[in-house]
């Protein structure tokens, strides 16, 4: 496992990197796609909808692996006081 300053350089490097490559996907299906250009409003809403996504799902994972391990502590602390 990664300590939490390599998890920060990777994230300060590879997020932005992500995007660019992301933005280059949809400059390149436009490019390449009649249906991309001539859908403007179901093209933008896609490409919304992919980032929002990915997002959110880290966003979720993150918050119930802290949840978890703050009621875990919890229970092991309740459980010692009353021992």
């Amino acid at each position: 496992m990664m300590d939490k300053d390599t998890q920060f350089a990777v994230l300060v490097i590879g997020l932005p990197l992500l995007g660019l490559l992301y933005c280059g996907l949809i400059i390149a299906f436009l490019m390449n796609n009649p249906f991309g250009r001539g859908h403007p409003l179901i093209t933008g809403f896609m490409v919304m909808v992919v980032p929002f996504s990915v997002a959110a799902t880290i966003w979720i994972k993150a918050s119930a692996k802290a949840y978890k391990e703050h009621d875990m502590r919890n229970h092991s602390e309740a459980k010692k006081a009353h021992s």
